[in-house]
């Protein structure tokens, strides 16, 4: 029989922008160690990200070998996300990280965006340093999740339209990845909304769940702590599907797998979970019918690359002559003189000192 374990590191996963950095900042408020350094807050999230910088980099280090992207559509990402991590060099890594965190303190926190492509990875570890692995999935409306991301990542692709396109199919194919993933676990699904209007009620319901000894004792100065953290105005972006541009199969489908979520945090049970089954599937057909039409487009870029690769110093320079006289004249001119002097230098057309 396994001797029960006073060692507990709960994962705090879901989309970028769903309310992930407010529930392990809670946490870590009230007592749940967050492995330091962290990554420095920002103007995108003034609160803090509540993410150990150790644990970031090396995401984005697996997530480089593997080519792919934070927010990745592709359904196959996670095989490759997978090989990538399951090398014995990487566990033993992850372990020993791990370890060292664990021996700071019994109760951890681990919050990155990245980490659903690697929970096979960090859950093996954890069970290697005997430990428990409980995970908090958080929920926020796809558009807003979007609209979020819009704002304060920029917007993507030629346009608004694609940007919202490429990131509600990355929502879809994340959060139903990770609801698979951590099926089976010591699991909890939590609404961003929920934890703004009365923060209380969810994360103290975690403590019993998940057993967490520092919410089940947290004193009366670290509560009123985290009533100064939260702060309900850090729902600042609200969209509905008129402002996220999408075509209306993957509205459909991004609408079907949050009425999923959605009734899974009210009930974790075998048929909404075999709901998932057929959502997940059904997006990677959809998936493949969009790769399918758009293969020309991508041997066109490959050509275009491919083309611009061969082409000498000399004939990459005179395009670059080209393009600047294109430029209007009175454009030109309200380029500060400076910046002009660089541009005429990296396009071999640098005029002899004293000329602006």
């Amino acid at each position: 029989m396994t001797e029960p374990t006073s060692r507990r590191v709960v994962f705090v996963v879901g989309s970028g922008r769903s309310g992930t950095s407010t529930m392990a900042g809670t946490l870590r408020t009230l007592g749940l160690h967050v492995p330091q350094p962290e990554v420095v807050a920002d103007a995108t999230n003034p609160k803090g990200f509540g993410e150990p910088r150790w644990v970031v980099d090396l995401h984005a280090e697996l997530l480089a070998r593997s080519n792919v992207q934070v927010s990745d559509a592709r359904p196959r990402a996670w095989l490759d996300t997978g090989t990538t991590s399951g090398d014995h060099a990487t566990r033993a890594r992850v372990t020993a990280w791990l370890e060292e965190q664990l021996a700071v303190g019994n109760e951890l926190v681990i919050k990155d965006p990245r980490a659903a492509w690697f929970l096979g990875l960090w859950r093996a570890a954890a069970d290697r340093c005997g430990a428990t692995s409980s995970y908090v999935t958080m929920l926020r409306p796809v558009t807003e999740v979007v609209g979020s991301k819009q704002t304060y990542y920029g917007r993507m692709g030629a346009g608004s339209d694609r940007g919202a396109v490429t990131r509600t199919a990355a929502w879809v194919n994340m959060m139903l990845h990770t609801e698979r993933a951590t099926r089976g676990q010591q699991r909890a699904f939590v609404h961003y909304a929920d934890l703004l209007d009365d923060w209380t009620r969810p994360v103290f319901a975690l403590g019993e769940a998940f057993d967490l000894a520092a919410v089940k004792t947290a004193m009366a100065v670290d509560i009123a702590e985290v009533h100064r953290f939260i702060d309900p105005s850090l729902r600042r972006v609200t969209m509905t599907w008129d402002d996220v541009p999408v075509p209306d199969r993957l509205r459909e489908l991004a609408d079907e797998t949050w009425h999923a979520l959605d009734a899974l945090a009210a009930d974790d049970s075998a048929e909404l979970q075999q709901t998932c089954d057929q959502l997940r599937a059904a997006y990677a057909e959809q998936y493949a019918e969009a790769e399918a039409f758009a293969h020309s487009t991508v041997v066109a870029q490959r050509r275009a690359a491919a083309t611009e690769a061969a082409r000498g110093p000399a004939e990459r320079q005179g395009a670059a002559r080209s393009v600047a006289d294109r430029v209007p004249h009175a454009v030109r001119a309200m380029v500060p003189p400076a910046a002009r002097r660089r541009l005429r230098r990296a396009v071999g057309r640098e005029r002899p000192r004293g000329q602006a």
